[in-house]
């Protein structure tokens, strides 16, 4: 099969003999290679990551929360009325606030989730973050956060005691009134039960994967709650669970009319959308970043096609005398800019997806090699690292590198379509 002369000259100088110019060639491709290479590395890490923290916050949150600043102690009927909404498929009442811990010294000021366990298995998976003990809440049982444990030195079976803040102003006036004078041991009786610790016991340990709930929160039973807060039979708010979590925003405008309006229904989406919105930007700042890493190759492939203009004027001059057109020029130095972005596309792209599917296996093995933590599992909460490739990523990144390759290489073919000829032979 006969190749168009245009495609011949660009494969014959990308391979010339008795020069440097082949070793330009592969170092062009070999930039064009690194730079596919680790974008869709870093792009596949990053969806990954933030894929995975969205599941580990659908794992911990419910899909909606209803609460607003008031106490609701009609939540029976108010469960009742959003259960019987169109996609919601459960309903669980909660207690949340601040509170005391203390443990053999050590004190701590972490909040309090105070639960349904039969009904908070219906809305969120917390029984799949257990990695201690058993999501245990009978009487007066507590299940910690990871690294709220490891601060108080806890461990399963462990006692720890709570105060409540919830009668804070009267401890207050209390402490008043013994500067005052009088009877001091009678009123710091009185100041004593005002206080009312709770002693409860550790049945287990969490881990969501979020420092922000592992070091935060103590899960105990409803009354307990309720009992530190002084709400009697009410709550703070219902955690509701949705067909599916992207479906939330659509189930919440169900609900209108059909629920009190001044509970304040928030989507998932809400309650973590400035998490996401970070992830995202940083996301689309490191794609423009790197891609800079193929538009430095791109100029690698000018600098090649420049270095051949320059060697080859004579044949340039001679194909113009010949009668080649203008086109026919720019279709030589074209297609040696699309020969090496087809090349260099083609292998990163290759690398990128091999180093993806063994990137937990490579970050191993560069530990190993550079003695350092490639992924400290203590900072990204991650066991692995995780990682997604999206088709539709992979398949913009690899355009536009094409893209930038080929534009590359117009500008020196475009002057070297220009060239005079006469000149050309006239200096050779």
């Amino acid at each position: 099969m006969t190749k168009p002369f245009s495609l011949f000259l660009a494969l014959r100088y990308l391979r010339p003999k008795r020069t440097f110019l082949s070793l330009i060639t592969v170092i062009s491709i070999l930039g064009v290679t690194i730079g596919i290479m680790v974008l869709i590395l870093v792009i596949s890490v990053m969806t990954g990551f933030e894929e995975e923290l969205r599941r580990k916050v659908l794992g911990f949150d419910a899909h909606l929360v209803a609460g607003g600043e008031s106490v609701i102690f009609d939540w029976p009927a108010q469960a009742t009325q959003i259960r019987a909404v169109e996609g919601v498929t459960g309903v669980a009442p909660f207690v949340q606030g601040p509170v005391l811990a203390e443990f053999m010294g050590r004190r701590l000021a972490p909040k309090i989730r105070a639960i349904d366990p039969e009904a908070e298995r219906e809305v969120t998976a917390l029984q799949d973050f257990m990695v201690a003990g058993e999501l245990k809440l009978e009487g007066n049982e507590t299940v910690l956060g990871s690294a709220l444990a490891g601060i108080l030195g806890v461990g399963v079976g462990d006692t720890i005691t709570v105060y409540s803040p919830g009668n804070l102003n009267e401890i207050i006036d209390g402490i008043n009134a013994m500067e005052q004078g009088g009877d001091k041991a009678k009123k710091a009786g009185q100041l004593r039960e005002m206080v009312l610790p709770l002693e409860l016991t550790v049945t287990g340990i969490f881990s969501s994967g979020r420092y922000l709930y592992d070091s935060e929160f103590l899960l105990v039973p409803l009354h307990i709650g309720q009992e530190l807060y002084g709400l009697g039979d009410g709550v703070h708010g219902l955690t509701i669970k949705t067909v599916h979590p992207y479906e939330a925003a659509a189930i919440r405008t169900r609900m209108e009319g059909r629920v009190d309006p001044a509970l304040g229904v928030s989507t998932w989406m809400d309650m973590n959308r400035e998490l996401f919105e970070a992830i995202h930007m940083e996301r689309n700042v490191m794609f423009f970043i790197l891609l800079f890493i193929v538009i430095v190759a791109a100029f690698g492939i000018m600098n090649t096609l420049i270095t051949v203009t320059v060697q080859k004027t004579r044949e340039i001059g001679i194909l113009k005398a010949l009668g080649a057109r203008t086109g026919q020029i720019i279709s030589v130095f074209v297609g040696q800019g699309i020969v090496v972005g087809l090349f260099g596309t083609a292998i990163g792209l290759g690398l990128g997806i091999w180093l993806v599917q063994y990137r937990n296996q490579v970050s191993q093995w560069l530990s190993g090699v550079l003695g350092i933590e490639i992924f400290p599992q203590s900072i990204y909460q991650f066991a692995e690292i995780p990682a997604e490739i999206v088709p539709s990523d992979i398949a913009i990144i690899c355009a536009s590198a094409f893209a930038i390759c080929t534009v590359a290489a117009v500008i020196p073919a475009w002057f070297a379509a220009r060239m005079d000829p006469v000149k050309a032979l006239r200096y050779e």
